[in-house]
């Protein structure tokens, strides 16, 4: 099966600064966090600037498509009970 992301919620986690969102591999749950730095470096910005819960879900909303290109990349090269995507993950 492929890794798919039908449910479009996600959340913001204040402490970790991260943002979660989960990914489906047939009907296994598959969790995902990716980090404000990683948001920022996709945006070509300092994660000063994706650093608020507003900032980084609007982040995360905007760029979507890739950030699920990048969890299905990184899903495929590993398994895991979860993924964290950082800056590596997102060059």
């Amino acid at each position: 099966m492929t890794l798919d992301f039908p449910n479009r919620s996600r959340s913001f986690d204040a402490v970790r600064k991260v943002v979660r969102f989960n990914g489906y591999d047939g009907m296994f749950q598959v969790p995902f966090l990716i980090d404000a730095t990683a948001l920022a470096s996709l945006r070509g910005s300092s994660a000063e600037t994706v650093e608020s819960e507003a900032e980084c879900l609007v982040a995360f909303d905007a760029m979507r498509g890739m950030i699920h290109d990048i969890a299905r990349k990184v899903y495929l090269n590993s398994r895991s009970p979860f993924y964290t995507l950082t800056v590596e993950n997102c060059r």
